[in-house]
Formats: C-alpha cells, sequence, structure tokens
C-alpha cells in the first residue's frame, strides 16, 4: 500500500460528497488504452495484495515489450517506489497520523542501488513523455505520465530522504502536469489523484505558511482536495484505490475514525489479504478509541498471519507496534513493553520503527516499575540512531524515569 504509498497525505469521504459521487459515476471516464492490457491487470492484482516482487516483474516485462513509452515506465516506476516503502516501514500511516514526521530527525536507510533505479526510471519517464509533448502538447497520456513521475519521485525523496523543498518542487510539477490533463480532458479521470491530493495539503497548510506562499501564487483547498479525491476513488480507473486509501488517511489526521474504517473496510473486502488494509483497520479502531476491541483487531491479523501464505511477506513489526500502542492506551504497560521490544526486534524492522518501538518500551517499562528494563531499552534506541530526535528523548528518559505526560 500502500499505503503508501504517498504521499504524505490522507482524507475524507464525506457524506455530502456521497450524492455528487453517485451522479458522477454515470459520466465516461478515459484512461491510457495501455492500462487495460490483461499484464497490468495481473500486476495491479500482486501490487495491491502487497506482492511487491511480483508486481515488479510484471511491471518489467510490460515496459520492456512497450520500449519508449512513458505509461509503462512509470507503471514499473510505482511498483519500485513502493516496494522500497514497504521494505522500510514507511507504508503504515500511524508513521504520518501526526506533524513529528515532518519536525523531527529521523533514522533511514536509503539503499543506494535503489534510489539510482528509482530516479533513472522517473528521468525516463520524463524523456520518453517529453518526446511526444514535444510532437504534440496536448498528448494527455504523456502528460499524466510525467505528472505521475514526478509524484512518485517526491513521494521518495521526502518520505526516505526528507527533501522536503525538492519534493514540494515536484509536487508542485506534478500537479501543474496534472491539472493541464484535466483542462484538456476533464474526465481523465486518474488525474485527480495528484491535484486532489495537493490541493488538499496545501489547503491544510498552517495559515502563516499559507499566507507566505499565497505571494507566490501558490493555493490550495481542503474541500476541493475532498472532492477530487472522492471523484477519482469513485471512477478512477487505475488510481480508485489510490485515492481511497488517501482519502482514509486525511480522515485519520482529522480524527474522522469511524467514516475512515467505513473507508478501509471497503478497500479490505476487496483485497482481503492486503496485510496493510488490515492493518489500517485496527491502527484505526485504536484511535476511535476502541479499547481492548482495538487489541482484538491487532492480535486477528497474527492469528490470521498464522494460515500459510494469508499475506504476503507482511511487515509483522507493524502490527506488534500497533498492538503496543493498544495495550499501552489500556495501561496493560508489560504487555504493552513486551509487543514493542517484539516489533524492535523483528528480522527486517526498519530502524526508523526500532527506534520508536524501543523508546515506546522503555517508557512502559518504567510505567510499569521496571527501571532495569526500561534503561535497556532506552540504550538500545540511542544505539539503533544516536543522531535522532528519539535518541535525544532516550537520552532524557535515562536521566529521570518517564512518569508519564
Amino acid at each position: 500500500m500502500s499505503f503508501g504509498s504517498f504521499r504524505k497525505a490522507i482524507l475524507v469521504g464525506a457524506i455530502a460528497l456521497a450524492s455528487a459521487a453517485g451522479v458522477a459515476r454515470a459520466a465516461a471516464v478515459h484512461t491510457n488504452p495501455l492500462n487495460n492490457d490483461p499484464l497490468v491487470k495481473e500486476a495491479f492484482e500482486h501490487f495491491y495484495n502487497l506482492d511487491y516482487d511480483g508486481a515488479v516483474d510484471r511491471f518489467g516485462r510490460f515496459h520492456d515489450q512497450h520500449p519508449g513509452d512513458p505509461q509503462p515506465t512509470v507503471l514499473l516506476l510505482e511498483a519500485v517506489v513502493f516496494q522500497e516503502l514497504y521494505r522500510q516501514d514507511l507504508l503504515d500511516t500511524t508513521f504520518y497520523a501526526n506533524d513529528g514526521f515532518l519536525t523531527g530527525r529521523h533514522a533511514t536507510q536509503e539503499d543506494p542501488k535503489i534510489r539510482d533505479r528509482i530516479l533513472g526510471l522517473a528521468a525516463e519517464v520524463i524523456h520518453e513523455a517529453g518526446w511526444r509533448l514535444n510532437k504534440n502538447p496536448n498528448d494527455v497520456d504523456a502528460l499524466y505520465a510525467r505528472g505521475l513521475a514526478r509524484s512518485l519521485e517526491c513521494t521518495y525523496v521526502a518520505m526516505v530522504e526528507r527533501a522536503y523543498g525538492t519534493g514540494f518542487r515536484l509536487a508542485t510539477r506534478a500537479k501543474d502536469d496534472c491539472v493541464r490533463v484535466l483542462q484538456i480532458d476533464p474526465d481523465y479521470v486518474d488525474a485527480k489523484l495528484v491535484t486532489g491530493v495537493y490541493e488538499y495539503v496545501v489547503g491544510a497548510l498552517p495559515w502563516p505558511f499559507k499566507l507566505l506562499i499565497g505571494f507566490a501564487g501558490i493555493t490550495g483547498s481542503k474541500t476541493r482536495g475532498l472532492e477530487m479525491l472522492t471523484d477519482d476513488g469513485n471512477r478512477g480507473p487505475v488510481t480508485s484505490v489510490e485515492a481511497r486509501t488517501t482519502i482514509a488517511l486525511f480522515l485519520r489526521r482529522e480524527g474522522r475514525y469511524k467514516e475512515a474504517i467505513q473507508v478501509v473496510r471497503k478497500l479490505k473486502s476487496e483485497y482481503p489479504r492486503d496485510y496493510l488494509f488490515n492493518l489500517e483497520e485496527a491502527n484505526l479502531r485504536k484511535d476511535a478509541g476502541e479499547g481492548m476491541a482495538a487489541v482484538d483487531a491487532y492480535r486477528a491479523i497474527l492469528t490470521a498471519n498464522a494460515k500459510p501464505g494469508y499475506f504476503y511477506a507482511p511487515r509483522l513489526e507493524l502490527t506488534y507496534f500497533g498492538l503496543g500502542e493498544a495495550l499501552r492506551g489500556q495501561r496493560h504497560y508489560a504487555d504493552a513493553a513486551r509487543s514493542y521490544e517484539q516489533a524492535a526486534e523483528a528480522p527486517n524492522v526498519g530502524p526508523e520503527l526500532r527506534i520508536r518501538s524501543l523508546l515506546a518500551a522503555g517508557e512502559c517499562r518504567d510505567l510499569n516499575g521496571e527501571r532495569p528494563l526500561a534503561v535497556k531499552d532506552y540504550q538500545a534506541a540511542i544505539d539503533a540512531g544516536p543522531t535522532t530526535s528519539r535518541a535525544d528523548t532516550a537520552r532524557k528518559r535515562l536521566r529521570s524515569p518517564y512518569a508519564g505526560n
């Protein structure tokens, strides 16, 4: 998912928009004919079940079959980007549910070879699209592919490299391409994903910053963004899942948990073996204050995973972390600490989640009166990421036991 997928964003499927969406379904939608190829549809089935290896393989073969066309290249780029985000545990929306993601210093584990592949594919799309646009400036398929490539590159540099300046410039250029697509062909609904996210995110910025960038002609509207995403979620031939995933994330940030749960349950009904959709429902139930029912939802994921092959390569550290959060909320500190520690000890846990888990485990050990174990967890958090914001917090906890907020 992915959530990914992504993406810094997430959203709203408001009741007021539902009637308009019902009317919109009757309108025709346009898409690149290549998206209807059986190999593309097969690849997306793997993609939405988080079998990124299978998706990359199929999109790679499709790319090889259509040299010089930007659409197969951007589909491959999307799969490679989300494969890498999933590897780094960056597709759990818990990571973006507050602004600490934007303001803190975080641990990353960038693979130079994967980075070069992602940037190389993005450059390839832009070159291929540019060649076609030089011949026909109104080529909507080329414009859309270039806009999507820029948005995917933005997603990578913002989430992995935390290069927000570069990411914002890429996002603006991606939005410009997709706005142009919709000006030429208003029924090219997939282009509303990029424009909708941009509108919402800019519209959600704090007023002082919004006023500052407004002088540069950069504006956005949360309402317009949600309208675009809702239409895409209902009618998008290719990006419907991404649009609805984004809506659920924005709803979560706004504390509209029950609406978000309905969006995610619909996605889960379509892809029941998508590990992240199952995880997101549990996350939302936790945030909605459902107490031990949320704990049960996380444990249900672990039970489902016991069935051979039920989830493809699940990142169980995300479930253990969420379970720890839910147990902590119920003041089951010892069980919460053990869950956090299981997250930190998972074989392929990303560095950011490992540090978060160890810090949280230490706090729970302190709250449970287990100071020696707390000290051990804090020191492990520092060792795992000595220059991060959470390591700074762990150092404070070493000096003085954590007593709660």
